[in-house]
């Protein structure tokens, strides 16, 4: 029997494929018919349908309760999208733009680590939440609420930008990879690639990620070598909340390319769609009906602030790292891979090579996926085909086909020949600068009621949003004058 909620309206028959559990009794059910809001008149049919909702996960809820679960797999369990965000943000571009901002300003940038914090917060959770109540990625909601012009701008800059950075990161990988096994740079990018053109289509991403984040720990190997390198830490401390910066070309360039790699486009609409995909695993009868409650919002905020968290930790190390071992010795430009990866030696002596490779092969098929799969988001929902790293290739073809493109033609930019070091470096200020526009995108989409509901963002959002916005607006604005008309 379907469940018949009658209002002043025609009756509206709610699914059936969620019939309530065997625990929830029938005055339980006429309860909800009944039932008044506080002026006296009937329930909307949202709140009903919420109510009933709650009941039909009713016996689920009560049979988690007879297993007790540590606290510590409930912490783990809440942990998703935004902790593969987080890590994927320390990708080579990162690691290597971050070691050139140490090298060149010492301490100068310690102070963007704490910046930049509660920026990414803010943006990503505005993304998070956009893909939650909505049930669509960034690009399927532009694609119903924008003009097309604007949708296809959008698509061909996230693909540009996210193609370079491919190509920038396999280019890095590769020569890292050098170090160990002395092969032609280009040869290892061609198999890395084809690599993870395999792992892509063949292997489920939820299988790639839970291996390869652990790779990712070699990036805390930076927190230790920060420690071994013996910084001067009143120097560390004054540079963090009190810096002094001498603005300039480079200066600015540094700080665009921070902040870029930092805040970056591919993961705004990664963390919109990756959103979409954990709650439709889930396949309950809220997120059917695009049902987000307080709960959620919280486990969703937790995630995303625990995986920004880590990121910017380890930001903060490899500056405060590279600051120590390279510019307080007067090494201010690098080169090569090699000395990037000598910036761990005065933790793992001889063994500093082999974990900076770690750490860099770790971060890099990690990231890589995530950007491939933000470009095929993008793709995919700007065509209206199937999308979505939980289907299968012959569920998605053009999904998997757009991924595994991305990443050839991102290979194919190594070789022209640009050293890997400039090319991770120019993919940061790239994004930097456009980065911009599309937060001004997430805020409006954000702000609209007619697209989130009651699920807009608070006072609080839309000013650490807007000063973003400004920021990384002025910083970009200012380097491309400085480009333009010099200093």
């Amino acid at each position: 029997m379907p469940f018949l909620v009658r209002d002043a309206k025609p009756v509206i028959v709610l699914p059936t494929a969620s019939p309530p559990s065997p625990g929830v009794r029938a005055a339980d059910m006429s309860r909800i018919r009944r039932r008044r809001s506080g002026n006296g008149t009937t329930l909307c049919v949202r709140q009903r349908l919420f109510l009933f909702s709650l009941l039909c996960d009713n016996g689920e809820d009560m049979k988690k309760k007879q297993h007790r679960v540590p606290w510590w797999k409930k912490s783990l369990r809440i942990l998703g999208p935004g902790i593969i965000t987080g890590a994927a943000d320390d990708d080579p571009a990162g690691i290597v733009t971050y070691t050139i901002a140490g090298a060149q300003g010492g301490f100068a940038f310690l102070w963007t680590a704490v910046l930049t914090f509660p920026f990414m917060v803010a943006i990503q959770e505005m993304c998070a939440r956009i893909g939650m109540v909505t049930g669509h990625g960034l690009a399927g909601v532009m694609k119903r609420q924008y003009s097309r012009p604007l949708l296809w701008l959008v698509m061909v800059l996230v693909v540009f930008a996210n193609t370079v950075n491919i190509g920038a990161d396999l280019g890095g990988m590769a020569e890292a990879v050098a170090l160990l096994i002395p092969l032609p740079p280009l040869l290892l990018g061609a198999v890395l690639a084809g690599g993870m053109i395999s792992l892509m289509i063949f292997l489920p991403y939820r299988l790639i990620a839970k291996t390869l984040k652990w790779l990712t720990l070699a990036l805390f190997a930076y927190i230790f070598a920060a420690v071994a390198a013996r910084p001067d830490w009143g120097a560390v401390v004054r540079a963090t909340f009190l810096p002094t910066i001498a603005w300039n070309r480079e200066t600015l360039m540094v700080l665009v390319a921070v902040l870029g790699t930092t805040i970056s486009p591919y993961l705004f609409f990664w963390q919109a769609s990756e959103e979409v995909e954990e709650r439709n695993g889930a396949n309950t009868f809220r997120v059917q009906h695009h049902i987000v409650t307080k709960t959620e919002l919280v486990h969703m905020r937790a995630d995303v602030g625990v995986g920004m968290l880590f990121s910017n930790i380890v930001m903060y190390f490899i500056m405060v790292n590279a600051g120590a071992v390279f510019h307080a010795h007067g090494i201010t430009e690098l080169t090569s891979a090699g000395q990037v990866a000598s910036a761990l030696a005065p933790l793992a002596g001889p063994l500093a090579t082999l974990l900076f490779v770690i750490g860099v092969l770790g971060t890099g098929l990690l990231a890589i996926p995530v950007l491939a799969g933000s470009t095929a988001y993008v793709v995919a929902e700007t065509f209206g085909v199937e999308e979505g790293l939980n289907k299968r290739f012959s569920q998605a073809k053009v999904f998997y086909i757009v991924m595994a493109l991305a990443t050839f033609f991102g290979f194919l930019l190594n070789i022209s020949g640009i050293p890997p070091l400039q090319a991770l470096f120019a993919s940061a200020v790239l994004s930097g600068i456009l980065s911009p526009p599309l937060i001004a995108v997430i805020l409006d989409i954000a702000n609209r009621k007619s697209i989130m509901g009651n699920k807009t963002n608070t006072l609080l959002q839309n000013i650490l949003g807007g000063v973003t916005l400004v920021c990384m607006t002025v910083a970009a604005g200012a380097l491309l004058w400085s480009l333009a008309w010099g200093n």
